[in-house]
């Protein structure tokens, strides 16, 4: 399947996922993620789900990283440069959506990509090499292009790996796991 393709037939199965369900496996993804060695580093990136769209609930992992006294980064999105800038978040930070219902900060202390230490990436669908696929706007390739090289990528997904390998750019950045319910990809 193409990138395309693979956006259209991510898009359509998370529209089947109840509400319990998104709440359930969003929980065992973090509960996985705490079996995983990353947890001595300072600054962790992490995105804000968008519930329109689905995505894992990422309130869980938040939970997780304040309990760890962690600093956690979020980001908001320039749709003319399709560039991120990154923000601490603290109790002071105030979330706002923006006009595609991505909750952003609107304002909050600014943080260089080269403090960020671990990144949770959002995404539809992932292979077994570690290549994602994302909403196609190259967002997340060009941050993580940014960061250091030791920089740790996370995907989290509700579905299972792609057994076939699929296309990849030049510019794509792969993933160093990708964390299901059920399962933790090493690549």
């Amino acid at each position: 399947m193409t990138k395309a393709e693979l956006r259209k037939t991510y898009k359509l199965l998370r529209k089947t996922l109840s509400e319990e369900h998104i709440e359930e496996r969003s929980l065992q993804i973090a509960n996985q993620l705490l079996t995983l060695t990353i947890w001595d580093f300072n600054f962790y990136h992490i995105f804000l789900s968008i519930e329109e769209h689905k995505e894992v609930n990422t309130a869980y992992i938040l939970n997780i990283l304040a309990g760890k006294d962690k600093h956690i980064v979020i980001s908001k999105s320039d749709f003319s440069t399709l560039e991120m800038s990154h923000y601490l978040l603290t109790d002071n930070t105030k979330i706002k959506k923006n006009e595609w219902n991505i909750p952003e900060p609107i304002n909050g202390i600014p943080i260089d990509t080269s403090q960020i230490d671990v990144v949770f990436i959002p995404l539809l669908a992932f292979d077994r090499l570690g290549n994602r696929v994302g909403y196609g706007k190259g967002f997340y390739d060009r941050f993580l292009a940014k960061c250091k090289p030791e920089t740790i990528k996370i995907g989290l997904s509700f579905f299972d790996a792609e057994t076939e390998v699929f296309e990849t750019a030049p510019d794509d950045i792969r993933l160093d796991y990708c964390v299901t319910a059920d399962t933790i990809f090493t690549f």
